[in-house]
């Protein structure tokens, strides 16, 4: 039936001329469908499987005193067919990625064009111009409209300038009213109707991120910050920005836009599995990326860089004897790195004269014999001015960057992005964005960008709870990696919860903090925590150092957004499990098929579970160990914020 839709509808495109009104495109499996009618603007609906989800959408730009999209004369409609396989440079989903989809072009009068593509899983466009020289693009009309009343999960910040570190709000879309916040993307539809609609951009470049606000008629609205002028001083870690332009953008009037793509889906294991930012992304510009390694680092901000007990016989603190320390424990755990967060340099404003307390090149050369790889924090502000660091770094050998405190993302500051991954990659430097917007497609481009944090995460203490965590898995880091910064070795419930530096805790189970090495995708995964509390804590450090950061395959095991997601993700011939929940009064327990195992092979399974009392003390934990078969159920149980994680091995290995 759904080849028979898929024909009837190409029959129709090709049976009317360019001037017809009506186009439709449908997904290679004829389920979703998006539907463009051109008359005073350009509309459109998506429907899936009969069901109408957005409504008469419109998308507009303006380009000078053009007005692309208003009263539209169409010229010619191309369409083609792709079916191809794709391999990312940094695998944190899938090692081969199914690239698979319908295209639709539409040419205009006014020299642009919008492309729409049609995958199994979504839908995307783009804006595309062929105009001679600059132009000022002075606004972009991304507008949604909901048939119904739905639910949506997103972020609202206070306004342009913002790490995206909100909580999600869960906001009915009629409630939702203009003179509100406006919320940034990713951002997550629950129709209502079983289906789940992820909204993001991708191939974002020389062009400010997307905002949105309500339309008060039951629907969004794009709203972009300008392009900023002129800047005034704001402390040793930003700039104000005294001046806008009237505009968002002043670009290259021949070329692509970003990407506006909707991923679309019944089943919520899928948001978790897409690839929709990879497969819009903008293509890998990097001839060698050989160097680029993925890996775990201990990070010592978190913990306030205070190692204790017996074998400290030295006061801890920003000083070389506290960094050899975290190099020992990482050359000790087999960990590729340890960053080195504010304090490594004399002053924030200058990176090239280190801490004399710190002797970085001492640290360097120490971390070089153990084979521990040094990474440097640095403000984005300190960056922009000593633009020659790059080099420098490289000379040292330094192996990578934490960048911070950007906290904007209009065209300015998304041109910074893509300025400091292409310097730091001439020079063999990875980038680690914090204070940052969500991945939008540079790590693709720049597969040396190997994550962004853009994410509430553990540096907020008691502000990171699992009931908001839990989104992650289905919305933040649906959309690209995350640096969320887990493993806390000591865990508490939410009723009694106590942390401050250098005594850091977190909310949730051990298993729940175990999980996260397994559910969050990150190139550059940090782990948070204390080396004197991983010693003590030696077989959970063992199985953390474990887990790879990238990956052959993900498969979502359970489910459901806002109250749990089990993930299975493989690894060569090993298969690790991660799953987490929220602060439910009652454990979860679920049966997990082991279909993804191979026939006929025998498994191990060494597990990490809450234990009976982690509904009130999340520090118990238990480790147990079993076979596998293809075919066999695990049995879990997850306490009230708690967690599960495992690791699969074949006996052979």
């Amino acid at each position: 039936m759904n080849k028979h839709l898929l024909l009837a509808l190409t029959l129709c495109a090709s049976l009317h001329g360019y001037g017809q009104k009506m186009h439709q495109l449908a997904s290679p499996d004829g389920n979703i469908q998006v539907s463009i009618n051109i008359s005073d603007k350009i509309y459109y609906d998506i429907v899936c499987q009969k069901d109408t989800l957005l409504k008469q959408c419109n998308l507009q730009m303006q380009l000078g005193d053009e007005e692309a999209g208003n009263h539209p004369k169409l010229i010619k409609a191309n369409r083609k067919s792709i079916n191809e396989s794709l391999k990312p440079i940094i695998a944190l989903k899938h090692s081969t990625v199914s690239n698979k989809y319908n295209q639709l072009q539409l040419k205009f009068k006014g020299d642009y064009s919008v492309e729409f593509r049609a995958f199994d899983d979504g839908i995307a466009y783009r804006f595309i111009t062929n105009k001679k020289g600059m132009i000022e693009v002075g606004n972009e009309i991304f507008q949604v409209n909901f048939p119904e009343n739905y639910l949506l999960h997103m972020q609202q910040p206070g306004g342009f300038k913002t790490a995206y570190e909100e909580e999600y709000r869960h906001v009915q879309s009629q409630e939702w009213k203009a003179t509100g916040s406006m919320a940034l993307l990713p951002l997550l539809i629950d129709t209502r109707k079983d289906y789940k609609i992820l909204i993001s951009e991708s191939a974002l470049t020389d062009y400010p991120a997307l905002f949105l606000k309500s339309n008060d008629r039951n629907g969004m609205l794009s709203v972009f910050p300008k392009v900023p002028l002129e800047f005034g001083e704001d402390g040793d870690r930003s700039l104000k920005i005294l001046k806008e332009a009237n505009y968002i953008a002043k670009t290259n009037g021949q070329r692509c836009f970003p990407w506006r793509y909707f991923v679309i889906t019944k089943d919520d294991g899928q948001l978790i599995e897409n690839t929709m930012t990879y497969k819009l992304a903008d293509k890998n510009v990097l001839e060698d990326t050989s160097w680029i390694k993925p890996g775990l680092a201990s990070w010592e901000w978190w913990n306030g860089a205070t190692p204790y007990g017996q074998d400290v016989d030295f006061v801890a603190g920003c000083n070389l004897d506290t960094y050899k320390y975290f190099i020992d424990f990482a050359a000790h755990y087999g960990i590729p790195y340890i960053i080195m967060d504010e304090g490594w340099a004399k002053s924030t404003r200058d990176p090239y004269t280190p801490n004399p307390k710190v002797d970085l090149h001492e640290l360097i050369r120490y971390g070089k014999e153990k084979n521990v790889g040094i990474v440097l924090w640095l403000t984005w502000l300190a960056v922009e001015n000593n633009f020659d660091l790059f080099e420098t770094f490289e000379k040292w050998g330094v192996k990578g960057i934490k960048i911070d405190f950007m906290d904007r993302s209009d065209q300015w500051m998304v041109n910074y992005y893509e300025r400091v991954a292409k310097e730091a990659a001439k020079h063999h430097l990875f980038i680690d964005f914090h204070g940052s917007f969500k991945p939008s497609g540079l790590e693709y481009k720049y597969p040396n960008v190997l994550s962004y944090e853009g994410v509430r995460g553990m540096e907020q203490m008691g502000g990171c709870r699992p009931d908001n965590s839990v989104y992650f898995p289905f919305i933040r880091n649906a959309v690209g990696p995350m640096d969320y910064t887990p493993g806390a070795m000591l865990s508490m419930q939410p009723e009694i919860y106590r942390s401050e530096r250098p005594n850091s805790a977190s909310i949730g189970t051990r298993a729940y903090q175990m999980a996260l090495f397994v559910l969050f995708e990150s190139g550059i995964q940090m782990m948070a925590d204390n080396p004197t509390l991983y010693y003590r804590n030696d077989e959970c450090t063992r199985f953390i150092t474990q887990v790879p950061q990238t990956w052959d395959k993900t498969i979502a095991l359970a489910a459901k957004v806002g109250e749990y997601a089990i993930v299975a993700k493989r690894k060569g011939d090993k298969w690790f499990i991660g799953g987490m929940t929220n602060n439910q009064e009652q454990q979860r327990e679920f049966e997990l098929d082991t279909d993804f195992l191979k026939e006929g092979q025998t498994y191990r399974m060494t597990s990490f579970e809450d234990g009976k009392n982690a509904n009130r003390q999340a520090m118990d934990y238990r480790k147990n160990e079993r076979t596998l078969k293809k075919g066999d159920k695990i049995s879990i149980r997850l306490a009230r914020n708690g967690g599960f994680a495992a690791i699969i091995e074949s006996f052979n290995n």
